[in-house]
């Protein structure tokens, strides 16, 4: 299994780094963990490629003692945790074992300082409460996902302020299991494979970008980066994170799912002229969706595909869920930006047509969920 991430960075990104000006966490007040700048409870909820590349590090790049580390895993995963550990190998080869104290349970591995949540979006309702469990109000959530997550009009103003998105959590039950006030949002550049259960291989990159939903910097956003820093990330702190999610999105949207439909590598998408045409024109679509919420980008389709096509041929993750028969990660990607289109009054043909074709291709090898009314 692998996750794989854009490395393209946003323009006018205006990230800090970790000597700027602090403010107070803009949502739910300030936090034990953010006050004296100690994360000493760490849980992993999602030990695929990249959550496991985050216990990895986490685990074996901070001083003996510093944290307690911690896993919510099942099956498999469960298993190989508790027999011999998480295996990491870095870019020389060399295998490294980090010891994770792993449970089916999360109750019973008590309150932590901080969850890291690395699951596909199809996933992310049946683990809210297992997060849930783990948390107490000092508790900071650090959401490391593709595509739109549930929180994003939370603190974002304009024309959608507040919308709660069905697509990526349809009978709200994330957002009643983890308040918006302890999230903090992260977009992963970077990208790892898990041949086997907590084994990571092949680590590309290690960029990440934290931020407040509500904008702005924090005590805590800050004492976090300062942690994952530590631990050998690039960490830059975004003043909107939205606008950092959407960017990445923008690309990944058109790839992932034709790639998930076709089977081509990215490379092979880009060298077709009419299906970069039909590409582009989703993307602005998006575009133009984006301008309506105040995340515009001052970008045309044809320079991120230049970007993309720079990165050779690889396939998607959504291709790479098609291959091994697990679910696709199709509405926090497509579905959560026709949906913001709909409440905007915002036309997009493309959009829905590449959203359709994917999702019949998904329900027809039994990857997304089959209607159960007449599809809008």
């Amino acid at each position: 299994m692998s996750k794989e991430s854009s490395t393209s960075s946003v323009p006018g990104n205006r990230g800090t780094g970790f000597a700027g000006p602090l403010v107070a966490p803009p949502l739910g007040g300030e936090t034990r963990s953010g006050a004296g700048g100690a994360f000493r409870s760490i849980a992993i909820v999602g030990v695929g490629a990249i959550g496991g590349l985050f216990a990895g590090w986490l685990g074996s790049r901070l001083p003996a003692g510093q944290i307690q580390l911690s896993a919510v895993a099942r099956g498999e995963t469960l298993r190989a945790l508790r027999e011999r550990g998480l295996v990491w190998v870095d870019a020389d080869g060399a295998a490294q074992t980090v010891a994770v104290n792993a449970s089916d349970d999360a109750a019973s591995l008590g309150v932590q300082d901080l969850v890291i949540v690395s699951v596909k979006g199809p996933a992310m309702p049946q683990v809210a409460p297992a997060v849930r469990a783990l948390m107490s109000p000092h508790t900071v959530v650090l959401v490391a996902m593709n595509g739109v997550p549930w929180w994003f009009f939370d603190g974002l103003p304009g024309e959608a302020a507040g919308l709660q998105l069905k697509a990526v959590d349809p009978l709200g039950l994330t957002a009643q299991h983890i308040p918006t006030a302890q999230v903090i949002g992260c977009v992963v550049h970077a990208s790892a494979t898990a041949p086997q259960p907590a084994r990571i291989e092949r680590i590309k990159n290690n960029q990440l970008i934290l931020g407040e939903p509500a904008g702005g910097t924090s005590a805590r956003v800050q004492a976090l980066g300062e942690l994952l820093t530590q631990a050998g990330f690039g960490v830059t702190v975004s003043e909107r994170i939205q606008r950092d999610i959407w960017f990445k999105l923008w690309g990944n949207m058109t790839m992932n799912p034709v790639s998930a439909i076709t089977g081509a590598p990215c490379d092979r998408i880009l060298d077709d002229e009419l299906v970069r045409g039909f590409c582009s024109a989703v993307m602005r679509e998006a575009q133009a969706i984006g301008a309506r919420i105040g995340i515009p980008i001052d970008q045309n389709p044809e320079d991120r595909h230049a970007v993309t096509r720079k990165l050779g041929s690889f396939k998607t993750s959504m291709l790479q869920d098609v291959e091994a028969g697990r679910p696709i990660e199709l509405d926090a990607l497509v579905g959560a930006v026709r949906e913001i289109g709909r409440h905007l009054g915002e036309a997009t043909p493309n959009m829905d047509a590449l959203m359709g074709l994917t999702r019949l291709m998904g329900q027809m090898r039994g990857l997304y969920p089959e209607p159960t009314k007449t599809p809008q």
